[in-house]
Parts: C-alpha cells; structure tokens; sequence
C-alpha cells in the first residue's frame, strides 16, 4: 500500500517519464523517512472516485484526510475498531458503539463528538492515562480530533487545565483538528465567558498563528455548526481584550477569522461594528486591518445596497 500511495504522489505531479524514474530514486534514497501521513495529496471529487487502497488506509488510520470528501467517507466505527485494535483496548469498543446507537441523531460530526465521549469514560474506567497521548500522535486526523473532544468533555478539568490541554490539538497541522479543538471545548467558553475571555486575551498575543485563530473562532457570537454566545451577540465589547490584538494581525488565517466574528456582531449590533471599525481604521491604516474591515462589513454593507 505505501509504495502505490507514493507513486501516487509523484506520478500525478511531473511527466510520466520523470515522475517514474524519479520516483525510484527518491524510494530507494528516503524510504524510512517517508511519512505517508503527512504526504499532500489533492483528494478525489466524490467518494466514488477515492481509491480503494486510500479509503483502506484511512479507515485503518494510516493517513490523514485530504479533504472533505475523504473525510466524510471514513467508516468511523470501522476506523474506531482498527484503533482499539491497534492498541489492545478492544475492551472499549462495544460501550464506545453503544453510545453512538444511542445517539438521537448521527451525523458524523455527533459521531465524531459520541466517540470522543465514550473513550473518555472508558478512559476513565480502566484509569488509562497514557491513551489520550497516544490519540495526540496518531497519523489520523480524525483520530486526534476524537482526542479533541475527550479534553473538551472533561468535566473533571478546570477551565484553564482545559485550556491547556486543547493547545496541542488547537495547534495541529490538520485544518480538521483544529477546527474540533474549539468545537469541543465551545460549550464551556460560553459557560465560564468572563473568564474564558480574560485567558483567551493572553491567546490573542501568541506568537502561534493557530493559537491566535482559536481565540477568535472560539469566541465568534454565532460560529458555523455550534451553539450561539448570547451574551457576546447582545454585548459584544466584552470580547474586545481579544479581538482589539488581532486588529491587524500578519496572518490571513486569523483575519478571516476576526473579519467573520465581526461579522457575526453586525447582525445584532451594527452600530458597535461600524464603530469600532471606524476607529481601527484611524489606529490601524493597514492593509491587514482594512482586509479584516472589508469583512467585518459585508453584512452591513450588503443591507445599504
């Protein structure tokens, strides 16, 4: 299966000739280094169109989702079972299943969340503390996000300990991982948000782009898929000793962020987003904080026309 992925890899980016050539060199030179995890593949159109020694591998955990389509046709139950296997804790399988069956809905991303949970409670049971690690490393990107919700889902932890314990998923490589880090951590923002706000302002001035991206997406009053703040829809100065950081901030990815949490403001509050716009505009004549103005005002803007 490795050499197939590979020669994937290189045959789909040069000539046919050189590719192939290239290809042996290159096996011969680099083969114990080779990390088919985090090799960057474009991925199929459709489900139909994956390879079947891909969907193989990522329903046995071995490479990571290329892209949505990848990701939404693993077998999470097939995959959860090669895990266990893999790691002698077939003992957690069945309860694991049992509360996914129970679920009212299944979508995969409750799936994702229900496997999360059980392996937390299993965890828990059989005192396992080294499996969450274990979790961290894997080469699958869902395999670590389900390590994102066992954090996010532990009621056991302080806000700060929680925190600090969705930092390594918050800063994954994977786009996927990252995003289920403040998923699963979201629900206790909103619960504890004064002081949720005060430690995500310290986040705000990481030198870590993605460390800086959750303190925005985490706090966004409305997010995408996930329970609305309320409180930061009706008073959204309250977040400001984070969003007021990122102003103008060297990242493209925070800024799209910071644009859309702004965003999310205007449809309760658009005259606290004009305003504050206004005033970064004054402050902050960069290109960044007029990119992240442009976004900010799409919803307003779209209204005046």
């Amino acid at each position: 299966m490795i050499d197939e992925v590979v020669h994937d890899f290189f045959y789909n980016r040069f000539d046919k000739y050189w590719s192939l050539r290239y290809f042996m060199i290159y096996t011969v030179l680099n083969w114990g280094r080779i990390n088919l995890a985090t090799i960057k593949r474009t991925g199929a159109r459709t489900k139909k169109d994956i390879p079947d020694n891909i969907l193989t591998q990522l329903n046995a955990g071995e490479i990571e989702c290329a892209n949505v389509v990848e990701w939404s046709a693993v077998n999470r139950r097939c995959l959860l079972e090669n895990v266990l296997k893999q790691h002698d804790r077939t003992d957690y399988l069945h309860p694991v299943l049992e509360h996914i069956d129970n679920l009212e809905k299944q979508t995969m991303n409750t799936v994702g969340e229900a496997i999360g949970v059980g392996l937390l409670h299993q965890m828990k049971i059989h005192n396992d503390n080294d499996f969450l690690q274990m979790l961290l490393t894997y080469q699958s990107d869902l395999v670590r996000s389900w390590g994102a919700f066992i954090v996010g889902k532990d009621t056991t932890l302080t806000l700060g300990q929680m925190l600090e314990n969705i930092k390594p998923f918050a800063i994954d490589r994977h786009f996927n991982v990252r995003e289920e880090a403040w998923t699963a951590v979201r629900p206790t923002i909103v619960q504890n948000l004064n002081e949720s706000i005060d430690l995500l302002s310290k986040w705000a001035a990481d030198e870590n782009e993605n460390i800086r991206r959750f303190a925005s997406e985490v706090s966004r009053p409305r997010g995408v898929w996930c329970q609305h703040i309320e409180v930061l829809k009706q008073t959204p100065a309250i977040a400001l000793p984070i969003l007021e950081p990122l102003k103008s901030d060297a990242s493209k990815y925070v800024r799209d962020s910071v644009g859309n949490w702004l965003n999310d403001a205007s449809k309760t509050q658009p005259n606290f987003v004009v305003t504050l716009c206004e005033r970064w505009e004054k402050e902050s004549p960069t290109d960044e904080t007029k990119y992240i103005v442009k976004k900010a005002m799409r919803t307003i803007n779209k209204k005046a026309t």
